[in-house]
Order: C-alpha cells, then structure tokens, then sequence
C-alpha cells in the first residue's frame, strides 16, 4: 500500500499547494497532510484544515501543534524537524514525501521514505498572496479568498 505525506502552514492554501496534493492524492492509496501553526498568518489552523478539508475530503489531515521554531538546511535544523515529523507520523506506514523543496530529500532520508519532488509550475507564494490577497485572487479557490475577504481573523 503506498502511503503519501506532505506538510505545509498553508497560510493561505493557493493554486501550487493545490497541485502538489492532487499529485499525492493521486498516486498514494493514502495521502495525509500535515498542517502546521505558524506565526505568518493570523488564519486560525483549524481554519486553514477546513479548507482542504472541504476540497480534498479523502485527504488525511492532521494539524501540527507546536512544531519546531528552528528551520533551516543545517544538519541540526534539518534534524530537529525531521524528528518532529517521525514523532507525528509514528505509527502511520507512511512510504513517500511529497514536496516542492530542497527540504524534501532530507526528510524522504530520514523517515527512510520516497523523495516525490513536485515541480513548481504555478508562480505564485503564500507571502504574496498575504501580501496582496486582491492582486492574487486567481490563485486561490474562492473558499480561501472569501474567507481572507471576511477577515474575521
């Protein structure tokens, strides 16, 4: 049984985090994504997991509280967030990591996994879309933009 992951804050779910889980979703039997709380957005995570929850209903969702604050390619960074990952992932057989990051071969390497690196083909970040939601509009589904419209966060 193959079984996908990918991770993300996802602050705000755009058109490229999009491709990336309809390529897992895809090809895995099982697709889980885990959604971590971050100080870039004031979007609640249980907001941002509705979200994909509401377009992606087979998708496995788990939402990271409290992951780690230390990023970076080090080798201490890197193991520091691939051993939050292994504690989140305990117990699920996961067999691949679905990213479009240099990240991604660490944490494929790691958690012992495939490495499915996703080409970024849509040029779009989450930063420019909370930079400027109005300009970015065409790369979010209408469920992301009105909700950041509302602004109830």
């Amino acid at each position: 049984m193959k079984v996908g992951f990918t991770i993300g804050k996802f602050a705000p779910l755009h058109k490229g985090h999009e491709a990336l889980i309809e390529k897992g979703l895809k090809e895995n039997d099982e697709f889980y994504i885990l959604i971590n709380e971050t100080d870039l957005s004031n979007v609640p995570i249980e907001t941002r997991a509705d979200w994909i929850r509401s377009l992606y209903p087979t998708a496995h969702i788990i939402l990271g509280k409290n992951p780690p604050k230390q990023f970076g390619m080090d080798e201490e960074s890197i193991k520091i967030q691939t051993n939050y990952l292994k504690d989140v992932f305990k117990g699920i057989p996961v067999t691949a990591f679905y990213s479009s990051e240099e990240y991604g071969k660490y944490v494929a390497r790691d958690l012992n996994v495939e490495n499915i690196t996703v080409k970024k083909e849509i040029p779009i970040s989450a930063t420019a879309i909370r930079n400027n939601p109005k300009e970015n509009k065409n790369y979010m589904e209408d469920i992301v933009y009105k909700s950041l419209q509302r602004k109830e966060y």
